[in-house]
């Protein structure tokens, strides 16, 4: 790798092999309180998030989910995940030898349809690329992964896509 003639590689055929595979589904749902909860709590004062009437006078079926919020999992603490509560298989595992992760960003792709209060969306997660670089600031290799979450509606329409980078560095 450049500037460091002793890195080694840390990702293996089997972490390679993971690109492109979606995880187990989970279910998400999008209520009215969960719409207003996340709209007060990012400073939303637009109308059209917390009064039904209003929403449909715009042209809404209901309270439109603002942006960035895509509903809230169902949780189920019989679920081996438990802080998350998501089901086994979601969310890939790479088994990576650093510690230390940082966030390098997430972008939200909306598509055609609305998602609003009523709601009911699969989410799905895969890797949708893998890659090693070495970091001169950090003095060794960081391993940058960028995640692709689906989701889709109760008509099986994809309605968002949510794109995560990560960076795992250190030892």
């Amino acid at each position: 790798m450049a500037n460091d003639p002793q890195f080694e590689s840390v990702l293996t055929d089997a972490m390679r092999a993971q690109v492109g595979i979606e995880g187990a589904p989970a279910t998400h749902e999008v209520t009215t309180t969960g719409v207003r909860m996340f709209a007060r709590a990012v400073g939303y004062s637009d109308p059209v998030f917390y009064d039904r009437d209003e929403a449909r006078r715009r042209g809404y079926r209901d309270l439109p989910a603002p942006p960035a919020y895509l509903g809230t999992l169902v949780f189920n603490p019989a679920t081996p995940d438990r802080t998350w509560g998501r089901p086994p298989g979601f969310s890939p595992r790479l088994d990576l030898p650093y510690k230390n992760t940082l966030n390098g960003g997430t972008d939200i792709e909306y598509f055609d349809e609305d998602i609003c209060a009523g709601d009911v969306l699969t989410v799905r997660m895969k890797i949708e690329q893998l890659s090693e670089r070495y970091s001169q600031a950090l003095g060794g290799a960081m391993v940058i992964s960028v995640t692709a979450t689906t989701y889709r509606n109760q008509h099986d329409r994809v309605v968002a896509i949510m794109r995560g980078t990560s960076i795992a560095y250190g030892s």
